[in-house]
């Protein structure tokens, strides 16, 4: 007899979403790299900058709950194929605006927000995936991938794209972004199907392993026979959803998260040209240390997170650690932002994203524990929370910068950090919402 053949086509497609992650991240941190010759081209202060990164966020924040719906309605392949085609419209947008176009900030602000409508499909639409294909035992790991797409985009961001706006003026690097993801949506939509049962390339044995770590979610008791899914239903448990007391706590501290991961995206980089003292070049390499950071340790927390969980339980596999890691944050933050030594504030700062990573899979991973196939709206709120946080930071932390310093602007985000870090001790992801 010949050996069954085993195929490991979910780590396929997690990897792509890695990619898709990376390609998110890679449109929406553009522009704060491209921000001081959009600046000076468009007459634009620190503070117009931050209107038109906070539209991203209010675009991307405002329709996650749809995006999450799409995501359990037509499926993470369709979903996630068509975003990508509208991130690349919209990013090319951007290249195609007129050096003496007026209303460049209504514009700009117009723009951003249709790329953040069209981006809030990603991580609903992922965690949707991660919900059908993904045994419980792997969610840390996968989640962990697919969240280290963030940093590997914006880590590549600084270096690559400065390089091309240096030769190539600072259009080439929108229509650049908008390239890779049209590219990276078209291998999404040829390789991905919604569920494993759907895959030709699924072995029986990869399918049966899949399955058996899905009925193991299924088999946990639910906390109320209201969570019950009943039949005839759309499969998403609303009315459990939002009687769930963690969602808060959850949302609350993704808020905090999203507000400290955006002081990276949008303001670091300004933060060691402007405040530092670094050269554009000097600034790109040291800008990537935080989002190199964040790809190591997402992967090393959401592996973290599978072992602890196998040991101890979900709990302290999720709860404990991200928990842990968000306190840990807080002091990175603070130490970083009053050390006299620029490089040495750089190293210490990445050190803080890197930490505030390690609680990354914990928030989607949770979502799935909690929400079964109910996850992509559930995770879709959750991450609303971190969105309107990103948005806050975006305006607010140039603002609390101007008045009162950079490091009171760091200060706020690592008092957000702790608020977090508790949040996540009122979690129990060992209590489902429904039975799927």
């Amino acid at each position: 007899m010949s050996p069954e053949r085993r195929s490991q086509v979910r780590f396929y497609l997690s990897f792509l979403l890695f990619i898709l992650s990376a390609v998110a991240f890679l449109d929406r941190t553009n522009i704060s790299i491209a921000g001081l010759q959009i600046s000076a081209e468009y007459g634009l202060g620190n503070q117009h900058l931050g209107w038109i990164f906070s539209a991203f966020l209010v675009g991307y924040a405002g329709l996650q709950i749809p995006a999450g719906w799409m995501a359990a309605r037509f499926g993470p392949r369709r979903v996630l194929a068509l975003g990508v085609l509208w991130w690349g419209v919209v990013t090319e947008l951007t290249a195609l605006l007129p050096t003496d176009m007026s209303h460049a900030v209504a514009v700009l602000i117009a723009i951003r927000f249709a790329l953040g409508a069209g981006e809030s499909v990603v991580y609903p639409a992922a965690n949707q995936f991660v919900a059908q294909w993904i045994p419980q035992q792997e969610r840390g790991f996968v989640n962990g991938l697919i969240f280290a797409g963030v940093g590997a985009g914006s880590g590549l961001t600084p270096p690559l794209l400065t390089w091309l706006i240096t030769n190539h003026g600072w259009r080439a690097a929108f229509w650049f972004s908008a390239l890779i993801g049209v590219v990276a949506g078209m291998v999404w939509w040829f390789a991905a199907r919604d569920t494993p049962e759907e895959h030709p390339a699924v072995s029986a044995a990869e399918l049966k392993k899949i399955q058996d770590g899905l009925e193991e979610y299924q088999e946990r008791p639910a906390v109320a026979p209201t969570t019950t899914e009943r039949p005839g239903s759309s499969g998403i448990s609303w009315r459990a959803i939002f009687h769930r007391t963690d969602l808060a706590a959850l949302m609350v501290g993704y808020f905090g998260f999203g507000y400290i991961a955006w002081i990276f995206f949008s303001w670091f980089f300004l933060y060691m040209a402007q405040v530092r003292g670094f050269d554009l070049k000097s600034s790109a390499r040291i800008s990537m240390l935080p989002f190199l950071s964040m790809t190591v340790f997402c992967l090393a927390g959401g592996a973290l997170s599978d072992r602890l969980t196998r040991k101890y339980g979900l709990r302290t596999g999720r709860c404990y650690l991200a928990s842990a890691a968000l306190f840990s944050t807080a002091i990175f933050l603070l130490l970083g932002s009053q050390v006299q030594s620029r490089s040495l504030a750089g190293l210490i700062l990445a050190g803080g994203a890197g930490m505030l990573y390690l609680s990354q899979s914990s928030f989607f991973s949770v979502s799935v524990d909690i929400a079964g196939r109910s996850s992509g709206v559930f995770s879709s709120i959750v991450n609303m929370g971190g969105q309107i946080g990103g948005a806050v930071t975006a305006s607010l932390t140039p603002w609390i910068a101007q008045h009162f310093g950079w490091g009171s602007s760091f200060g706020a985000a690592a008092v957000l950090a702790l608020i977090g870090g508790f949040c996540w001790l009122v979690v129990h992801p060992e209590r489902p919402l429904e039975r799927t």
